[in-house]
């Protein structure tokens, strides 16, 4: 589980001058089928050159987001692309992605969003290990 800072208060107020993070509870990763949404976003959070981010606000708001550079060809892009939250969340709660070290600011808190290494070298060790046993 990742560490959560508490709350600040800003000088001379009562106000929080961090957002509060609710970290997700999740399981290890599951081998249950995404869905179509969940298998883009998937794809879009493990490309190395697409770096996606979370975002707590101090009011609890979350967004996951990453900026699309412009292309050249369509002239599309030079924006922050929002990606839809409760499927986000699901991925998370499932195990899919993990979130890393929080960055936290005096309105928010941000969090790498990454994959969860789907390597089978893990379940191949096991099996190995079990085999010899």
């Amino acid at each position: 589980m990742q560490p959560v800072p508490g709350p600040a208060l800003s000088r001379g107020t009562e106000r929080p001058r961090t957002a509060p993070a609710e970290i997700l509870s999740h399981r290890s990763r599951s081998f249950a089928p995404v869905s179509t949404v969940g298998a883009d976003l998937l794809r879009i959070v493990s490309d190395p050159s697409t770096p996606v981010f979370l975002t707590v606000h101090a009011g609890g708001r979350r967004r996951y987001s990453y900026w699309q550079p412009l292309d050249d060809r369509s002239g599309r892009g030079s924006c922050y692309v929002a990606l839809p939250t409760d499927e986000c969340d699901a991925l998370h709660r499932a195990g899919r992605i993990t979130l890393g070290d929080p960055v936290v600011d005096p309105a928010r808190t941000i969090y790498r969003v990454r994959t969860v290494d789907t390597s089978m070298r893990a379940t191949r060790a096991t099996r190995r290990e079990a085999r010899t046993a």
